[in-house]
């Protein structure tokens, strides 16, 4: 009776699913061999001939230059709506020789989540997106498919006083972004959204679904900054969420780099911000405006509006604020804020899609020493060049409880010391992807160009804003410690040489890759 109700299933899923790749359908005739709940998995397995397949694919893919249809797709996708689903996966991937790429919210900046250049199958987390909140104890259970504004949303559901220091994009999915790190607007407060991971739940090369207790410390450590993906899949994080006061201020100026000194406070913002008060988030983004380029000063203070304007006034008169330029509101009401968004209705946080999909490239860096005015001029000079049209600046200063945490807590480094993140994003529209390259040269020119300027040896990056110029292991093969080294150390300085141990230990075979996985000792 069971070998016919496999056979029945095969039959069905390899009719309903057929595809052209013998792969593929060994793929797929090995999970119907290998699961046990036969039709919830048939419902939540979609190859190209399947009318779905296609919407799927694109549902979450953040940058429209991989939207292509010279991209490489995968032979097929997996949404799996519990984490028993995974299991099988691995264990006929690994027998199929198929790779596979775990996507949570599509906003990886080279697509590494849904793009490989060997035959591969994309584990799409949409439908673990459950949040359940414990006010009592102060936590949450996050699966790793959810958004963040879903973060936000359910925490705000259940309290008014407490938060999480997430991304301030509310459509970046927690996994990708946890496990990389991960910032936002309480980063000053609170440090980063991995330092305040307490659990995790994680389904490894062998399809074990493991938690903190039973993955050692050692894995723990690495998949909280160090790039989940090349360990396992990551199914749900436990997460300490921390306090928030009832009211917060926030403010966003702008200031035209020609008729209001907009240069001048911006390399003024440099020294001041990061020695100020740990409840002041305070960033800044630089943008053209027509024929001329506006420093605009963005700001979420944990407090009210009184306070701010009197602190601000004491650290950083130059820039004028006055009452009138500030807001008071809740602290969910500010996840949409500094968003963009209006702030009402709440339920926007809960949209997973943005409409202003571009192309884009990006470029990061830690800045240890204020920028010369003369380095910011020419920064300015550079977004009036045609390639610059529509690229833009994005700062965000560090100190507080970022440097009180040593650079060996948690695999991201970038800590005591650094004065804040840079970062030039570079967009285009679709309408000009024939000359993307002309953007991308235009950003790489901007990178040389900053080099003397940043941090050095190594030239320190964040994960989150992959970067494949930075160097890329073998597509095919084995890579070297010595090959990965070269993208390694700038997201993780000597924190990469532990994650090349904890990948040895737990993934030998390296089954786990992608271009800028970790890699096992050989």
């Amino acid at each position: 009776m069971k070998t016919s109700s496999i056979s029945t299933f095969s039959f069905f899923l390899l009719s309903i699913l057929s595809i052209s790749w013998s792969t593929s359908a060994d793929f797929l005739q090995c999970l119907s061999q290998t699961c046990h709940n036969y039709s919830p998995i048939s419902k939540v397995v979609y190859t190209p001939s399947n009318s779905s397949y296609t919407s799927i694919l694109r549902s979450t893919i953040r940058n429209s230059r991989f939207l292509s249809e010279s991209t490489p797709k995968p032979q097929v996708i997996i949404t799996p709506n519990h984490e028993s689903q995974i299991p099988p996966v691995i264990l006929c991937a690994k027998r199929n020789d198929l790779e596979i790429r775990t996507r949570s919210g599509g906003h990886d900046m080279e697509g590494l989540s849904y793009i490989s250049h060997v035959p591969f199958v994309v584990v799409d987390l949409v439908n673990l997106s459950e949040v359940t909140v414990d006010v009592k104890k102060k936590t949450a259970w996050i699966e790793a498919g959810a958004t963040t504004g879903v973060v936000y949303y359910r925490i705000a559901e259940n309290s008014s006083t407490l938060g999480f220091p997430g991304a301030l994009c509310t459509t970046v999915g927690v996994s990708g972004h946890y496990s990389g790190g991960g910032y936002g607007a309480l980063v000053r407060k609170y440090g980063l959204a991995a330092d305040n991971i307490i659990d995790a739940r994680i389904i490894d090369v062998n399809g074990k679904i493991l938690d903190r207790k039973s993955m050692g410390e050692d894995l723990f450590w690495a998949i909280r900054g160090g790039g989940a993906a090349s360990f396992g899949i990551i199914t749900a994080w436990k997460v300490q969420l921390v306090d928030v006061p009832k009211t917060v201020t926030v403010f966003s100026i702008n200031r035209n780099v020609e008729k209001q000194n907009g240069v001048e406070l911006w390399h003024r913002w440099q020294t001041v911000v990061p020695k100020a008060n740990k409840d002041l988030f305070f960033g800044v983004t630089v943008f053209r405006a027509n024929t001329s380029v506006v420093v605009n000063f963005l700001s979420v203070f944990q407090g009210g509006a009184d306070r701010l304007v009197s602190y601000m006034q004491e650290i950083f008169p130059e820039l004028g604020l006055v009452r009138k330029d500030c807001t008071e509101m809740s602290w969910v009401q500010s996840t949409l804020f500094s968003n963009q968004m209006p702030i009402n209705p709440l339920e926007a946080l809960l949209n997973r899609t943005r409409p202003d999909l571009r192309q884009y490239k990006v470029k990061s860096d830690y800045v240890r020493k204020p920028l010369p005015l003369n380095v910011i001029k020419h920064m300015v000079s550079m977004l009036c060049e045609p390639e610059a049209s529509e690229a833009s600046y994005w700062m965000v200063s560090y100190g507080g409880r970022m440097e009180e945490i040593s650079e060996s807590e948690t695999p991201f480094p970038h800590r005591g010391g650094v004065l804040y993140k840079l970062a030039d994003f570079t967009y285009w529209q679709d309408s000009a992807a024939a000359d993307a390259d002309k953007y991308i040269s235009w950003s790489r020119r901007y990178y040389e160009y900053m080099t003397p300027y940043v941090s050095s040896s190594p030239r320190e990056v964040y994960l989150n804003y992959r970067d494949l110029d930075l160097g890329v292991n073998n597509v095919v093969g084995e890579t070297s410690y010595e090959q990965a080294s070269v993208w390694g150390k700038p997201y993780y300085k000597n924190n990469f040489d532990r994650l090349v141990r904890v990948k040895t230990v737990v993934d030998p075979e390296n089954f786990f890759r992608n271009e800028q996985s970790i890699p096992p000792l050989l």
